[in-house]
């Protein structure tokens, strides 16, 4: 890990600005953040925390990619969440990590120290709205990838992965725009519970289909989104097509 920027971002500047913790927040409350943050950046691959770790941290995601993965007894290691801008990292009232924290793109973060942060959630209702309002996406978001596990096929799971980094991206209705695939063929296996096989296999179908476009191995662009959407068995409120 290494310091970037110190606090030379301000956070009315900051490009996670009206998405991240602070979206809510007035420029009095802004300049109390920027007195407890810092900002870091890890490289691919770099371990950020350990699960059972004490954080030291609260931090938002301001460019790139984490992942959080539990590790079993007899070493195997589960995906469980993608990180992605704007995302936060713990818990006002938590002091323990409860997943492993990985970059899996170079990964920059805006960090607030756990002590002061914990108090300015006690004292400023705009932080304290906007953390149950991520929770609640999050949970949400949880429960549509608890369908997506357990009930969509193949083809299904690697549309609706798809199409969430598309929606993340920023470009959610501009089919020209190069996205960014953060997980190898095989991270993506083990993150929707697939074969490397299967999921090389249905990514193949999607680019003969003319749905997707491959730039490289870690960028792609929309080609038809309607495609993609219809591929993800969700109907346009967002319920499973029976």
């Amino acid at each position: 890990m290494y310091n970037i920027l110190n606090n030379r971002i301000q956070c009315s500047k900051c490009p996670i600005r009206h998405r991240a913790i602070c979206a809510h927040c007035e420029e009095d409350e802004l300049a109390l953040l920027e007195k407890i943050k810092s900002y870091h950046t890890y490289r691919a691959n770099q371990p950020i925390l350990w699960r059972g770790d004490t954080m030291p941290h609260f931090s938002s995601v301001v460019s790139g990619v984490a992942s959080l993965t539990k590790s079993m007894e007899d070493g195997r290691t589960q995906m469980v969440g993608l990180l992605l801008p704007s995302d936060f990292i713990g818990r006002p009232g938590r002091s323990i990590v409860e997943f492993d924290v990985t970059a899996t793109t170079e990964l920059t973060l805006c960090s607030f120290k756990r002590e002061p942060f914990e108090e300015l959630v006690r004292n400023i209702p705009h932080i304290a709205h906007r953390m149950v309002e991520m929770a609640l996406d999050e949970l949400d978001a949880a429960r549509e990838w608890m369908v997506l596990l357990g009930r969509k096929t193949a083809q299904e799971k690697i549309a609706s992965f798809l199409e969430m980094l598309v929606r993340r991206s920023g470009h959610p209705d501009q089919s020209n725009h190069s996205v960014d695939l953060p997980l190898t063929r095989d991270e993506i296996a083990n993150f929707l519970g697939l074969t490397l096989e299967t999921v090389s296999r249905q990514m193949s179908t999607f680019r003969k289909n003319r749905v997707i476009e491959f730039l490289d191995r870690r960028h792609f662009r929309i080609l038809d989104m309607q495609a993609l959407h219809l591929a993800t068995g969700d109907d346009a409120d967002g319920s499973i097509l029976s």
